[in-house]
């Protein structure tokens, strides 16, 4: 049995846009359509592509996207994959990026917003919550949990760091403790997982024909992406020059992908140093604005960089003073394109290697403990959001009652009713709509 390529675009393409709530949400999303409902793919060989891109530089959930796409339906597959879950925020951050510039903050946004980022953080949190009871079962690796979550709380513990940690427990911990490391001790849901059918691709499916191992194939892909980044750069820089706008953006962008681990708030510092501080491309405020939008839209939350670059391209009307949305528009798609193009090489060459090391505790022990230290970050980040959100002016200020209950009502939604995320979202907004016209 196959899934038919229409049908796992028209899936892509949804996701596309109902995919909020940043990397965690969006994991969450991915697990409960893929792995829950549609059956496509194992809990395990799941958890074994989530772990491998959480090694990786860049967009994570975009790379599992790539990944499973990949997994079944070849290159073509994950290319369009990874492009539809990624192109409708591309566009909505363009349409949005004019807007901000042409007319302002107006009252009915920030009230939509005021509802949209509580509602993000409940997903967060209960993502956290979801990953954790299905993917550790062990003490031991609820401790590693626990580490991970103190390291990076209280310690500010860069996440590579955090994420090789891990990994040497791991290769520790399959050698002196392999049933505590080894995926068959973690039998998720046993008793419901007998009770479903065989996934599509299951733990003891074979690796397909194209997702062996091939040094010929690795080379010929390692040249195909050597070429569209070089001939990209070298046309922009032909036609504007190398100290221009767009040349300079697309060599950020790429610094910025491949230089930063941990996702889009990894990232983040990185590209306000740049950015704000010694580019000026953007203000301080503009940076903050953008973050807004890209947590309130879907698709990665790393396409903030998107929206920067509309800014920069808008307000520095590289095409002429009458094209300045396009001027806007097209630096945002070279932003896109340096930002994920190496995120598709990663799943594109790297892919075969780990799907031979599918079943091998030699490299299933450290991807396990891998999984229980994101569990903390992930926890991190929920909790960063919810001081943001629920104590705006910091813990000095009052804290934000209607934002708590918003917060609440949302994680009572997920997690006792079932609601889906769309649904959620539409409430919060609602809810801050009815709450901005109130006051």
């Amino acid at each position: 049995m196959k899934v038919p390529l229409t049908e796992a675009l028209w899936f892509w393409a949804k996701l596309g846009f109902i995919s909020f709530g940043g990397p965690a949400g969006q994991i969450a999303v991915l697990h409960s359509e893929l792995v829950e409902k549609r059956r496509w793919i194992s809990e395990r060989r799941f958890l074994h592509a989530l772990n491998y891109c959480m090694l990786l530089p860049g967009p994570e959930a975009q790379q599992l996207v790539t990944y499973i796409g990949w997994l079944m339906h070849r290159s073509i597959g994950g290319i369009l994959a990874g492009a539809l879950f990624v192109l409708p925020s591309l566009l909505i951050l363009i349409g949005l990026g004019w807007v901000y510039l042409t007319f302002g903050q107006t009252p009915w946004i920030a009230a939509l917003f005021f509802g949209i980022k509580p509602a993000v953080t409940a997903i967060v949190l209960c993502a956290a919550l979801k990953i954790g009871r299905r993917a550790i079962t062990h003490r031991a690796l609820w401790l590693i949990t626990a580490l991970s979550f103190i390291a990076i709380f209280i310690f500010n513990v860069p996440f590579p760091i955090i994420v090789i940690c891990a990994a040497l427990i791991g290769v520790w911990g399959g050698n002196k403790y392999p049933a505590v490391f080894s995926p068959k001790a973690h039998a998720i849901d046993t008793v419901n997982a007998q009770e479903k059918s065989s996934a599509i691709i299951d733990d003891a499916t074979p690796t397909p024909e194209h997702a062996i191992f091939s040094v010929q194939s690795t080379v010929k892909k390692g040249v195909v992406g050597a070429l569209l980044w070089t001939l990209p750069i070298t046309l922009l820089i032909l036609f504007f020059g190398w100290t221009t706008l767009y040349p300079q953006l697309a060599w950020f962008f790429t610094k910025a992908t491949l230089l930063t681990f941990g996702g889009a708030y990894a990232v983040l510092p990185y590209v306000y140093q740049g950015a704000v501080e010694h580019y000026q491309w953007v203000t301080a405020s503009q940076m903050i604005d953008g973050l807004a939008l890209g947590e309130a839209t879907p698709g990665p939350l790393i396409m903030v960089l998107a929206f920067v670059a509309y800014i920069a391209g808008h307000v520095q009307e590289t095409l002429g003073p009458d094209l300045a949305f396009w001027s806007g528009a097209v630096a945002a798609c070279i932003a896109t394109w340096f930002t994920f193009l190496p995120s598709f090489l990663f799943i594109l060459i790297g892919g075969p290697l780990i799907e031979s090391t599918h079943g091998k505790l030699g490299f299933t022990a450290p991807l396990t403990a891998i999984t229980a230290a994101v569990v903390g970050v992930i926890v991190n980040l929920g909790l960063f959001f919810a001081y943001h959100v629920f104590f705006p002016a910091g813990f000095a200020g009052s804290a934000s009652i209607p934002s708590v209950l918003i917060c609440a009502a949302a994680a009572i939604a997920l997690i006792r009713f079932q609601l889906g995320i769309m649904t959620v979202l539409a409430g919060a907004a609602l809810t801050g709509l009815f709450l901005g016209w109130l006051w």
